[in-house]
């Protein structure tokens, strides 16, 4: 935390604008040594928070690296509370990378991944909850997405768990009092009120761990698997979804011989949607390779679409596809509508009662659009209100909730069987300390090096 660090905050490639920044005390004085302007001698001459105009030069060389526009911010008003200068010189590999080897040259040293973030937060600026969700908007993949990450950076959740917390405490509070001052005149906590409490409590964290499924799906998308036997029409409607022609697409059987994973925006729905090697018994080893990763996927999926040929007779290879999805949630396809039809609907349904079956052709667009709005009602039924309600995105999060919940209903049993107060305050205290890890007030330094090493090194 005594360091200056330093990183390139933008994505390398050609780009107009490039940015490296520095935070910590000697960022000023670094910006300083490599920082040349006609009109101002040094970077505390000009403004706080305002860009100024001039070159990053090399000292040693006296040589001009690049042209730039510069800032320079006083903590504790940034980002990490910490000074801050940030550089904004010409996008591209070669001038942001000379940039950033100058200011390691004069005393910065590179940031960790998410060490501006980490700063931020344990400068008090930023809550745990909060400076995850700055990396969930930097990943996320709709507005739908973002907004949720959006409004966790403002502190919705944060608001919730403080909440939560504050009841928790008050109730050791009371208990502790009422465990240590039997004799003072003090008012006693009654197993009512306790109850009352953790009650409540009991409700916030269920209505939060309720959102978890909608918030995981559009944290990391629908993983969506398309399965069928080989030449059904499975790489034809990764493309039709896509809009593009992602997979190639034959009359050869066994063209797709590996996994094709491609996402797709549908009503701010992320789908992460898999194009598979097609079911069969092969003797070509590549192949093989693939429909064996193909049932992997399966494993995993949270929908299946399953793509069968109208104009053909269900085959041994159908029949597997049929058991691999009997307790999947899956969506079927009967596709080739356009040829003459030898499998009908009445046949799957038999097989498949509570499946829903769509009739398509793929190539001529027909039933896409019901495929579509068949996904959205199946996962996503009912608006949310993104912006005003708090959505449970990530996993530790829902990790935590229900651990505090556990802790929740096992004080709740205690306090109807009337145990002993200091029994019941394990179970409040370690629901209080659950619900802390979310926010980071009771979290350990493995914990956060875990979260933020899943940053990029710029943030």
């Amino acid at each position: 935390m005594t360091d200056t660090i330093s990183a390139i905050s933008t994505a390398i490639g050609e780009a107009g604008i490039g940015i490296v920044r520095m935070s910590g005390k000697d960022s000023i004085e670094i910006a300083n040594k490599i920082f040349k302007d006609e009109k101002i001698e040094k970077l505390k001459d000009g403004e706080n928070r305002k860009l100024i105009y001039g070159h990053i030069v090399d000292p040693e060389k006296d040589e001009i690296i690049d042209e730039v526009l510069i800032v320079y911010m006083k903590g504790p008003y940034t980002y990490t509370r910490e000074d801050m200068v940030e550089i904004y010189c010409h996008g591209g590999v070669i001038p942001v990378r000379r940039i950033l080897e100058l200011t390691l040259k004069y005393g910065a040293r590179l940031a960790d991944r998410g060490e501006f973030t980490k700063r931020a937060f344990l400068n008090g600026r930023l809550d745990l909850s909060q400076a995850e969700a700055v990396i969930d908007m930097i990943n996320a993949k709709t507005d739908k997405s973002y907004d949720v990450s959006l409004n966790q950076l403002e502190g919705s959740l944060s608001k919730e768990i403080r909440e939560m917390r504050d009841i928790l405490l008050n109730m050791i509070a009371h208990i502790e009092v009422s465990i240590d001052f039997p004799d003072e005149d003090i008012e006693e906590v009654t197993y009512e009120q306790l109850e009352e409490d953790a009650k409540r409590v009991y409700k916030k964290i269920d209505n939060l761990l309720s959102t978890a499924d909608r918030g995981r799906i559009l944290r990391d998308g629908l993983n969506t698997v398309i399965l069928g036997k080989p030449n059904v029409g499975k790489s034809s409607l990764l493309n039709a979804i896509l809009r593009e022609n992602r997979a190639i697409v034959t009359d050869v059987p066994g063209t797709t011989r590996d996994i094709i994973e491609e996402y797709v925006n549908i009503d701010g729905i992320p789908l992460k949607i898999v194009d598979t090697a097609g079911i069969r018994d092969t003797e070509d080893l590549v192949e093989k390779i693939g429909v064996d990763r193909a049932k992997e996927m399966v494993d995993k999926a949270d929908l299946i679409i399953a793509v069968f040929d109208m104009s053909e007779d269900l085959s041994k290879e159908d029949k597997k596809i049929i058991d691999i999805i009997q307790n999947k949630k899956s969506i079927i396809l009967l596709n080739k509508t356009d040829l003459p039809v030898k499998l009908n609907e009445k046949q799957i349904r038999k097989i498949l009662p509570d499946k829903k079956i769509i009739n398509t052709s793929i190539v001529k667009g027909i039933g896409l659009d019901e495929l579509i709005n068949s996904i959205k009602d199946m996962f996503y039924s009912g608006e949310m209100d993104i912006k005003n309600e708090v959505v449970i995105t990530n996993v530790r999060h829902k990790n935590q909730l229900l651990k505090a919940k556990n802790n929740i209903e096992d004080g709740l049993e205690a306090i109807k069987l009337n145990m002993p107060l200091d029994c019941i305050e394990v179970d409040i205290r370690n629901c209080w300390k659950n619900l802390g890890e979310i926010s980071g007030d009771t979290v350990t330094e493995d914990i956060l090096d875990k979260i933020f090493s899943e940053f990029c090194i710029g943030k």
